[in-house]
């Protein structure tokens, strides 16, 4: 597994420019909402998913989305979906509950999980995502995380994720 010091090298050979910004651990949405009310751009909440065949999924949203989980099989064709276990989590991607990134492709063997960027993210101009830590965050284009997860062997989903109406 590449880590951390892969993804600084990377973003080095690329020329991304990003703004760092560390910060206590967050494993919430709510908690890091606090955290980075003063950092500008869109930020994310990420959901690593199994699906009915057993095909895993990592899926980046705007923090304030609330993913319709029963819509969300269609808009990625996919089977029904479920939260994937955190052991699978460390396994294929090197990381644990509450660092879910989709940066942390970095360390997926391509074709082993499917990333999936709502079409929001994938052209804002500064996305905030952890760099595969919880007490970090990275704010870049959202057209370098495409960058970084193609470098990476992965073909990235953009897709318009279904939300939940406001109740």
């Amino acid at each position: 597994m590449r880590g951390e010091a892969g993804l600084r090298d990377d973003l080095r050979a690329l020329s991304i420019r990003f703004a760092e910004h560390d910060h206590a651990a967050v494993f919430t949405v709510a908690e890091s909402d606090a955290v980075h009310a003063a950092m500008p751009g869109a930020h994310t909440k990420n959901l690593f998913l199994k699906d009915k065949g057993g095909a895993f999924w990592l899926v980046t949203v705007p923090s304030d989305a609330r993913v319709d989980l029963k819509r969300l099989p269609a808009a990625i064709g996919s089977k029904h979906v479920s939260f994937g276990k955190a052991a699978d989590m460390e396994r294929l991607l090197g990381i644990t509950p509450g660092s879910v990134t989709p940066l942390a492709a970095i360390n997926a063997v391509p074709g082993s999980i499917t990333v999936v960027i709502d079409a929001a993210l994938a052209d804002a101009y500064l996305v905030n995502v952890h760099p595969l830590r919880n007490t970090a965050t990275l704010g870049l284009a959202g057209g370098a995380i495409l960058d970084l997860l193609r470098r990476w062997g992965h073909d990235p989903l953009i897709a318009t994720i279904p939300v939940q109406e406001p109740q």
